[in-house]
Order: C-alpha cells, then structure tokens, then sequence
C-alpha cells in the first residue's frame, strides 16, 4: 500500500509520496489547481506498483474539485479534519512548518491510522448543501439589513417601533419607503397617509391608524438634521430586503426540489420542517458515516467541553462549538420548534429552566436530545414515532 498526502491551498496543492514504511516513493512536489495539474498528479500515482490510499485535508472548498477528479478516477480518497491531522503532528518529533511537511505528516497519518476511505457523496446532497448554505448567507444578509434599518430609525424616530406589531410588515415598509423620519411623518398630508396605510394593509388600517402616527411623529425626539440621509439609507436598505427576501423564496422553492429527490422521514421529526430539514440532511450528509449518535453529536460541535478552574478545581460544562456551524445552527433553530411542537421536549426544556439553566444551555441539551432522534430516523430510514406516556 502507498499513501499519497495532499497539503490544499487556493492556487497550488503539495504532494507527498511514501510507501508502507513511511519511505518517500517520489520526490515532494506541488501541482497547479489545474486540468494540467490535477493530470500530473495522476501520472505520478499511475507509476505506483500497488494500492494508494490519498488523503486531502479539508481546507474551505478548495479541496472538492481535486477530490471529485480523484474519486472519478476509482482512486480511494479520505477527507481528513484539521483536528485529526494537528493532533497527530503534535505527538511527532519533528516540528518543521512548511507545505511539503504538511503533505507528508497527511500522508503519515494515512499510515498509521488506515482510516476508511471516504464514503461518497451523491449529487443531489452535494446541490442541497450548497444551496442551503447559500440560503443561510441570505437570512443573514437580509437580518443585517434590518438591524442596520431599526439602528437609523432609533435615531430619527425612536418611536416608530411602539406604531406596528412589527417595523417590517407590508404597510410599515410601505409607509418608510415614502417617509422614514419623525419630521417628514409629523408633516405628511393626512389624507394622502391614510390612503397609503388603508392601500397598503388591505384595509386594516384608516384614518385613525394615520392620525396615531402623525400625533407620534409630531411628538417624537427623533434627531432632525438627519432626516435627509435617513430617507436615503432606509430606502435602499428596504429595497435591499425586498431582493433578498425574494431571492431567499427562490432559494427555497430549489431546496424543496432537490428534497423530493432524496427519500427521507427526517421532516417526521417534531421540529425539522422542510427548510431546517434540507439543512441536516445536507450536512450530516450519509448517516453510516456515524456509527453512534454521540460520533453525530461530536460532528455538530454540541457535545461538552469541560473546564477546570480555580483551586478548588471547579468544573464548567461549555459546548464544543468545533463541528459544522452550519449543522449547528440547523440543530438550533429545530430545537427552537422542537419546545414548542413535543410536549416531551417542552417538559425537559422547562425542567432545565427550573433547575437554574439559562435558555441557551437549556435548548443546548434540547439539541442533544433531537440529534439523537435524528440518527435514528436516518440510520434505521424510518419515520419518527411519537412514544405515548402511559
């Protein structure tokens, strides 16, 4: 068996060689991320009498295209953490930095642990991961977009916020878009408001509805000098969400494509709807991957990390936070539903409450306990089954 250490950068990869005794087979060398690049690295593994086992570390994105390459060419490919690979140079000898050096302890750690080769990810997963994270980057545009907008009304009319239920329904986007400031408010015509709330809220909204504003406005200890700017900046910010968030329905309308490709019960579970569902179905990617729900649990960076200080060696329980934020995140914002859809799961949450926890620890232990009925959803392809307490 030889084993073949990938260093992945941006524009180059290093490349080590050794055999099963850790010997060079081929002088270090670097390759271009390139057709003619990717080519010489074949070339040099095609002049190997036996077996290779290549292992890429997984630096950013950088690493699928030379992946997908090697993978199409029946070679065995591991993506490895950087976790993994550090650990391993540390209880080395040599502490030597550069590229080729990092090719080669990859290429060592090939050796020593013999890690399974990588199981392959199919297409619609791979479209359904990048399509979900793209759709994250969106709803976090469009939330610093609105926090941006709520900032510049603080200024300018602090008291806008107590008018609607919500600054960002239809007929307050509406009626900022013409006029964002306390000053131009107070002075609008009164007809001419009550016609754009009563258009804009379908009717909802009249002629009291007008004057509560303007008498707000009139009264509001907004700043003046930058009503001018802040019309400005609101409108743009407005039409900013207004893309994003169409283009954020886009984004979804292909994620529930992509789902109806993928047989899956993971949308049984209280808590996982279609879009959070797509999420953890993307980045847990193939469940045999895990082959215990605390190895998927350590893979979201939710398991525990504990801290001995002080002393009196006092312990602090932390979570990890070192898997896929992405993960994570999907995790939380279903553990967020999962309170109040599973009565099972409020019961816990609101015990944990009354113990002392904060809300963030207590929907922390929330995420332990859905990630448990998520791989079993997905390793045993069933859907879940609610258990009645008897």
């Amino acid at each position: 068996m030889y084993y073949c250490g990938i260093d992945v950068a941006k524009r180059k990869h290093a490349i080590a060689l050794l055999d099963e005794h850790g010997q060079p087979v081929h002088r270090p060398f670097t390759i271009d991320n390139t057709r003619a690049g990717f080519d010489q690295l074949l070339q040099a593994l095609a002049q190997l009498p036996g077996p290779v086992l290549i292992g890429l570390e997984a630096t950013g994105h950088y690493w699928w295209a030379l992946y997908e390459d090697l993978t199409h060419q029946d070679y065995s490919g591991v993506v490895l953490n950087a976790l993994q690979v550090h650990a391993f140079r540390k209880s080395g000898v040599r502490k030597v930095k550069s590229d080729r050096t990092d090719a080669a302890w990859i290429a060592e750690f090939l050796r020593f642990s013999q890690p399974a080769p990588a199981h392959p990810t199919t297409p619609v997963l791979l479209q359904l991961k990048e399509v979900s994270r793209f759709r994250y980057h969106l709803t976090d545009q469009i939330g610093d977009a609105k926090r941006k907008l709520l900032s510049i009304l603080d200024r300018v009319f602090p008291e806008y916020e107590t008018l609607f239920s919500s600054v960002f329904l239809t007929s307050s986007r509406q009626l900022l878009a013409q006029a964002a400031s306390a000053q131009e408010l107070a002075t609008f015509d009164l007809s001419e408001l009550t016609a754009l709330l009563k258009t804009a809220s379908r009717s909802r909204f009249g002629r009291t509805k007008a004057e509560a504003v303007q008498a707000v406005a009139q009264q509001s200890v907004g700043v003046r000098f930058r009503a001018d700017a802040a019309q400005l900046e609101v409108r743009c910010l407005l039409a900013q969400i207004d893309l994003l968030e169409a283009q954020r329905d886009q984004v979804d309308e292909a994620l529930a494509q992509l789902m109806a490709q993928v047989p899956q019960h993971l949308t049984s579970v209280p808590g996982v709807g279609a879009t959070t569902g797509a999420a953890l179905l993307a980045e847990i990617g193939d469940i045999q991957r895990f082959d215990a729900p605390e190895k998927l649990v350590a893979y979201a960076g939710i398991d525990a990390t504990v801290y001995q200080t002080g002393q009196f060696g006092a312990r602090q329980m932390h979570m990890s936070k070192r898997g896929s934020p992405y993960l994570r995140h999907a995790l939380w914002q279903a553990a967020s539903m999962a309170i109040v859809h599973d009565v099972e799961l409020r019961a816990y949450y609101d015990r944990k409450r009354q113990e002392g926890k904060s809300h963030g620890t207590a929907l922390g232990a929330i995420c332990r306990k859905l990630i448990t009925r998520i791989y079993i959803v997905l390793k045993e392809n069933r859907p879940y089954e609610v258990r009645v307490q008897h």
